[in-house]
């Protein structure tokens, strides 16, 4: 077992996050919890916080940290749920328990933990350390907790932990899977940072340089053992968890999770708040986000193959709808419930008027050629992706978590509804070539060929003529459009709210 000290670009980036003060990674680190956690808090008590595998996992460990270093514990605080999930009700839960006494939490397990005490912690007015059991997601250092509240995936504001122990025995023994969604959830930053690059370049949302340099400056090494992942091997188990601690601390750099997460989040926030299972079971975010990868891949790689400088500006803009009619369209799309109200809300935000989209084509006309070369070389192809993501134990196939090539295709469009951050969605709906590319990466010689036709539909808005995306037709139909999306995938009835 080898030994990994901080490396030099860990210890940088600890400087610029602004919550967390200590970091071990190693083999056996968990036998530096009690003396990490004296340092921070003193003499305070402590308390794990786990369930009843990620106690038994990491929680023991720690707990007899505390006993030779006599250090006080209360008794930890376990969720013995079976359908434990980042879930509010299991943060009032927790929150319940903490404010009756005065003890630092110790979160001992991977995301739904982290999170789940990272929110609950905040509210109970206190700090927390998190323990990694398995190297499966970003979030462990990351600014912010996801949790579903009232029907939808949302981030709560709430610090990251004090400090974050990473045992590397501890990780190498979890689950091959788990690591692998810790794998998929890190290569989604090649997709993040070429939505990054072209909202840069279109005025949308500047680039931070120190932020993009934690993510971005060794992200080709630290993915280019995907064989690795699936083995266990020691040093690539600790190049993944190092990879995705650097992302945690981006975004508490930035108090934004724009450095780390771009259109393929959003396909796994929206299979979220379609409450997706597949055989009875919620697939993993960090798998959600893997197709959610490959799918925004295809859709550059079409993009990447036409003449943008060609666009028809003056065309675009005269059908391009306004405010109100994005959000009928939302309303239209998802109904009137929770997600509709979200979709409502977030295309309301990011609308834009026609004469602003002028402005912003014609500049994506003039610097296309030198913005495709950035992307080229920011992206990765897709079959090598798609060999990767493989290699590592990773799905490669939307049916390999419950979503069909009709709903993956549906879901291009869904997704660009639902979150008001520019990506490669926006590019292609703002540049009028969704539906096209769409019937590239779905038609005879694409990724995921599949049997749809194209389609050609304008929706007229008040009297408007205002183009929506071909790709909204068989959802354009409000509630009855509903139930007609949920006859055609009876095998998944939580399809959509």
């Amino acid at each position: 077992m080898i030994i990994v000290k901080e490396p030099s670009a860990l210890n940088e980036a600890l400087r610029a996050a602004s919550e967390t003060r200590s970091l071990k990674i190693g083999p056996d680190a968990t036998r530096e919890t009690a003396r990490i956690f004296h340092e921070l808090f003193g003499n305070q008590p402590a308390i794990i916080v786990a369930d009843e595998n990620t106690f038994h996992a990491g929680g023991e460990k720690v707990a007899e940290s505390f006993r030779a270093a006599q250090q006080p514990m209360l008794p930890p605080f376990i969720f013995h749920s079976p359908r434990l999930y980042a879930e509010h009700e299991f943060v009032v839960a927790l929150e319940t328990a903490l404010k009756k006494h005065k003890a630092i939490p110790i979160a001992v397990g991977s995301g739904t933990i982290n999170d789940l005490t990272k929110l609950a912690s905040h509210r109970a007015g206190r700090q927390y350390i998190s323990v990694a059991t398995a190297a499966s997601m970003d979030g462990y250092t990351a600014f912010g907790a996801s949790i579903t509240f009232q029907g939808s995936k949302q981030t709560f504001q709430c610090p990251a932990p004090a400090a974050v122990v990473a045992d590397l025995n501890v990780l190498c023994a979890a689950p091959a899977i788990m690591n692998a969604w810790g794998y998929a959830d890190l290569v989604a930053k090649i997709t993040a940072g070429a939505d990054w690059i072209v909202a840069d370049a279109l005025g949308e949302e500047a680039i931070v340089p120190e932020a993009w340099n934690i993510v971005q400056s060794r992200l080709s090494i630290l993915v280019g053992d995907a064989r690795g992942v699936g083995a266990a091997d020691p040093k690539t188990i600790a190049r993944l968890v190092e990879g995705l601690i650097l992302c945690g601390f981006a975004m508490q750099a930035t108090k934004s999770s724009r450095s780390a997460s771009g259109a393929e989040h959003q396909f796994s926030h929206l299979w979220d708040m379609q409450h997706h299972l597949n055989n009875g079971i919620s697939p993993s975010h960090g798998f959600k986000v893997g197709i959610g990868t490959l799918a925004v891949t295809a859709l550059y790689d079409s993009l990447l193959k036409k003449r943008l400088e060609d666009l028809d500006v003056e065309n675009l803009c005269s059908s391009w709808p306004d405010q109100s009619a994005w959000v009928r369209q939302a309303r239209q799309m998802f109904g009137f419930g929770e997600l509709g109200a979200v979709a409502a809300q977030e295309i309301a935000e990011k609308s834009c008027d026609p004469e602003s989209l002028r402005v912003q084509l014609q500049g994506l006309c003039e610097s296309w050629p030198q913005l495709k070369e950035r992307l080229h070389r920011q992206l990765i192809p897709f079959n090598t992706l798609k060999g990767m993501l493989k290699a590592a134990g990773a799905p490669t196939e939307p049916e390999q978590i419950g979503i069909t090539r009709e709903r993956l295709r549906a879901s291009f469009l869904q997704a660009y509804f639902i979150r008001r951050r520019f990506t490669v969605l926006d590019l292609a709906v703002r540049a009028g070539l969704l539906d096209q590319c769409l019937e590239e990466i779905f038609g005879p010689r694409g990724f995921w060929p599949d049997s749809a036709q194209p389609h050609s539909v304008v929706i007229n808005q008040g009297g408007s003529g205002a183009s929506f995306p071909a790709s909204a037709r068989n959802l354009s139909a409000g509630v009855d459009g509903k139930q007609m999306y949920l006859n055609r995938h009876n095998s998944d009835a939580s399809a959509l709210l």
